[in-house]
């Protein structure tokens, strides 16, 4: 039998599984990026602003390819992400301080719990742990220095994470310009929402976003339309033409 990175019956794998997880985590990742104090890294390639949508993508597809493949081939996978940046590092003549590689670990951890509970329900504090304990394996592969050993560690340095490490500048500006010229006016209006009622405080606060009523009424009617086999209907209407076959091949 094949060793897997990600056990079968992991709650890890029920959540990325999960389109609507995904997408989720996708809205989430959007909104920290943005706000990262070592975004510059992700525009010095030109990619961030040229393709937002298809940069934060590949950041999900990575993720997945992990989660879902066999040790050898996860560790693989990792490894190929380690020399990208490597690679970058190289271009730049600088280093990607490790701060900001965690601040990418902790907030697909984070987007990954709040996804879930949003949509579906609470997680059980063996489910925290697992969901921390994959990508804290992530970072361990990667080398990464002062990561936490356990799920109450890792909640207080994403806490100092949030606090030392987010900035509205003028990149936030630029990237939320580049999100709604990609997606269109109403596409991004539900962005938005959805990453008001997913992001914690202090990236609501910098991003000024605000909560209105009627994401609720929208979660709730494509809740129905899951019921009724018609989100897949609704969901096409929400999102850009050039994605729809991507995020189609996320429902595991």
């Amino acid at each position: 039998m094949p060793k897997y990175f990600v056990d079968k019956a992991s709650i890890v794998r029920q959540i990325w599984g999960s389109a609507d997880t995904v997408l989720f985590i996708f809205a989430g990742a959007a909104a920290e990026f943005a706000l990262n104090k070592a975004v510059d890294w992700l525009y010095f390639t030109g990619r961030l602003p040229a393709d937002p949508l298809g940069r934060l993508f590949s950041t999900v597809v990575y993720a997945r390819q992990i989660i879902f493949s066999e040790e050898e081939k996860a560790l693989a996978a990792i490894d190929q992400i380690t020399a990208i940046h490597t690679a970058v590092e190289n271009k730049r003549d600088s280093k990607i301080p490790d701060w900001a590689y965690r601040d990418v670990l902790f907030l697909l951890i984070d987007y990954s719990i709040r996804s879930f509970e949003i949509l579906e329900r609470k997680l059980s504090a063996d489910e925290l742990f697992e969901v921390f304990d994959v990508f804290n394996r992530v970072g361990l592969r990667m080398g990464l220095k002062e990561l936490p050993s356990t799920f109450a560690a890792w909640e207080q340095a994403r806490s100092k994470h949030l606090e030392e490490d987010l900035v509205h500048s003028e990149f936030t500006i630029d990237l939320y310009r580049q999100y709604q010229k990609h997606l269109g006016k109403i596409r991004f209006a539900i962005l938005k929402q959805v990453q008001a009622n997913l992001s914690p405080n202090k990236v609501s606060v910098l991003l000024s976003l605000k909560k209105r009523s009627w994401l609720g009424l929208l979660l709730k009617a494509y809740k129905l339309s899951r019921f009724i086999k018609m989100d897949k209907i609704l969901k096409g209407a929400l999102l850009p033409n050039a994605y729809k076959a991507q995020i189609k091949g996320l429902d595991q």
